[in-house]
């Protein structure tokens, strides 16, 4: 982050009430049920635990509006939020304040006043996810809730060159959660890769948004494709036929990172990183 936009983050100035302010949230959802607030007792999400933290430091309530809903085990290196101040609060009291109220698994890396017209989901243009997969003979004693594993070789050569049919904007029911509300199944994804680097293979794709479980289940129909047990051109029937129970199963939410939420450049907000961090070597 450039030096003048890093004392713009954690300015000491207080903004007035009815501020808006974004915020870059970084989160390990091992331990919550997704992002969104639950109306029944007892369940943790990252929302609500971030709006309590947030609640405190303005000494009233605060609601916080999210980039993107992650389901419960997917992490977030970049999800972005937004909330209208209730009380005068500086942009360091709302990230230092905030961080030493919310359990380590929780991050506020910057906030920052934004138009009123800013809306974390609304004035988004992509959304960017990272799938990371161990490929070991066994599974990994360490960051094992932080990717997901396959221990039969995969060839991201060939996975490569089927996630290349996803290109496009197109009807993406094959890839589509049941349990979807979106009222079409219509995305365009402008971005997708499957590399190797070590022992990790990832799966980068960009859309101008997601469908439920649509990044879980495009990962479990590559995998497919990666061990050998499907040919790269599976992945274009699937979308000709629009047929979820024909594709693979839905894979785990260990691996799944939100990374990046792309905005109109007028809005100002600082860039994101590469990440998650664990792959910015």
């Amino acid at each position: 982050m450039a030096e003048q936009s890093y004392e713009r983050v954690f300015a000491t100035d207080p903004l007035p009430p009815g501020t808006r302010i974004a915020c870059r949230i970084e989160y390990d959802g091992s331990a919550y049920n997704g992002w969104q607030a639950q109306p029944h007792p007892g369940s943790r999400t990252v929302q609500q635990t971030l709006e309590a933290a947030f609640s405190e430091i303005a000494a009233a309530s605060v609601r916080v509006h999210c980039a993107g809903r992650t389901d419960s085990g997917v992490h977030g290196h970049a999800q972005i939020v937004h909330f209208d101040a209730p009380t005068a609060r500086s942009c360091k009291a709302w990230v230092v304040g905030g961080n030493s109220r919310l359990p380590p698994d929780i991050r506020v890396h910057w906030a920052q006043p934004v138009a009123q017209d800013f809306h974390a989901r609304f004035s988004a243009q992509a959304r960017r996810y990272r799938y990371l997969i161990a490929n070991t003979s066994i599974r990994p004693a360490l960051l094992g809730r932080q990717l997901s594993w396959q221990r039969r070789p995969l060839d991201a050569v060939r996975m490569h060159a089927a996630a290349r049919c996803l290109l496009g904007e197109q009807d993406f029911s094959a890839f589509r959660a049941a349990s979807c509300q979106s009222s079409t199944p219509f995305r365009c994804v402008t971005h997708c890769e499957v590399s190797r680097r070590g022992e990790l293979v990832v799966i980068d794709i960009q859309a101008n948004a997601f469908l439920h479980h649509m990044v879980r289940n495009i990962a479990g129909s590559l995998m497919a494709v990666g061990t050998g047990a499907r040919a790269p051109g599976w992945i274009g029937e699937l979308l000709t036929g629009g047929d979820r129970t024909q594709a693979a199963d839905t894979a785990p939410a260990d691996g799944l990172y939100l990374v990046e939420v792309l905005y109109p450049q007028h809005f100002g907000l600082p860039p994101t990183p590469p990440g998650p961090l664990l792959l910015a070597t």
